[in-house]
């Protein structure tokens, strides 16, 4: 499995948000560090299938 490193942003008006700069346009929200894990690596998986 490979791992890519994930840059985690805190919105100032609650909840964060994400990206992956090895995967151009790979970016997903959340509004708990849990929740945003799970949607980043939702969103790594489907930028793969592509």
């Amino acid at each position: 499995m490979t791992k890519y490193a994930v840059v985690i942003h805190e919105e100032p008006e609650g909840g964060f948000w994400a990206e992956v700069p090895a995967l151009p346009g790979c970016y997903s929200q959340g509004e708990s560090i849990e929740e945003l894990l799970d949607n980043i690596s939702e969103a790594i998986t489907l930028v793969l299938e592509v």
